[in-house]
């Protein structure tokens, strides 16, 4: 009783605990990304140089700290390339060389709003066109301060956005969970970053509840799938089986009584059936600490999967921006 008074306890401080803890992390469901993307049809820009530009851009976020895998790919970085001059040098073999314009840009990729930009001019020779049009991108320094610039004034009107569109967020996931889609909730509700500090502690004082919500609901789901797996011989194939949901199931969960209830009565069975112990061990409860670090790895797991599990293909309105 003791046990089950304690882990109501963690589970009820969960948010302020995690708000006390993570700050400072540098995982990336807690910080502000930016997602490279590149328009297919620049003027020149084939298939291998697209794919180099993206990377320019991966580059430059992760220097300015804005880098890694975008839980949240609402806010963009891009770039739009232009062709200025096109010239053949007067050397032997001749040679192409460019002059390019590239402009990048920062900004709510869903909604279409440019936060901000920065340009600059590159050249490069090389003895095919598409060889002197990369070279010019390849003078790109992702060490520039523009970019500094460029992606800091990006972090604050993202800052801005979240600070400003908070009840919004907090209400859109108070709808999912009213609709059971308690995972799309989760990822909605750690999309917000730390560094936006009001809005981000509101949102994990409502992670907690939601990711009960839904350890509750799989507790079930599984609970049934093992008890049917179970009753299909009762025996040590049986309960393999059944061992197989058994050991998804988080002890948190507020079934776990019939999870241990169910655990005990097969255990029983095989000893009668084969006179012997059946050595399967469920998740165990584990100290305040474990349970805190635990909840906290499990609730960014699922919103993270989340995220990773919606449609991949995102219809992005930046056209407007040049």
């Amino acid at each position: 009783m003791k046990k089950i008074i304690l882990l109501s306890l963690i589970i009820l401080n969960f948010s302020y605990i995690y708000a006390q803890n993570s700050k400072g992390k540098s995982d990336d469901a807690g910080r502000i990304t930016l997602a490279a993307v590149v328009a297919t049809d620049i003027d020149g820009l084939t298939p291998s140089a697209q794919k180099f530009l993206k990377n320019k851009l991966n580059q430059i976020t992760s220097k300015n700290g804005m880098g890694g895998s975008a839980v949240n790919e609402r806010f963009i970085i891009t770039a739009n390339v232009q062709i200025v001059t096109k010239d053949i040098t007067p050397t032997a073999p001749p040679m192409h060389a460019y002059g390019l314009e590239v402009t990048f840009y920062v900004g709510d990729g869903i909604e279409g709003k440019l936060f901000s930009s920065t340009s600059m001019n590159l050249k490069g020779v090389g003895t095919t066109p598409t060889k002197a049009y990369k070279m010019a991108l390849k003078n790109i320094r992702t060490t520039d301060t523009r970019f500094k610039g460029l992606i800091e004034q990006g972090k604050t009107k993202i800052i801005e956005y979240y600070n400003s569109q908070c009840d919004l967020l907090l209400k859109e996931a108070d709808m999912l969970v009213s609709q059971n889609e308690y995972e799309l909730a989760i990822k909605k509700l750690i999309e917000v970053p730390e560094v936006c500090k009001e809005c981000y502690d509101k949102a994990m004082n409502a992670v907690g509840p939601v990711y009960q919500k839904q350890i509750d609901r799989e507790c079930k789901s599984l609970l049934i799938k093992a008890k049917s797996a179970w009753s299909e011989g009762q025996d040590a194939n049986a309960a393999q089986n059944a061992s197989i949901f058994l050991g998804k199931i988080d002890p948190n969960a507020s079934c776990f009584g019939d999870v241990q209830t169910l655990t005990q009565s097969m255990a029983k069975r095989i000893k009668e059936l084969d006179q012997r112990e059946w050595d399967f061990k469920l998740k165990q409860q584990q100290d305040n600490v474990d349970i805190q670090k635990a909840t906290i790895s499990a609730a960014r797991d699922i919103g993270v999967a989340a995220a990773k599990n919606q449609p991949k293909t995102v219809v992005y309105n930046f056209r407007g921006w040049y």
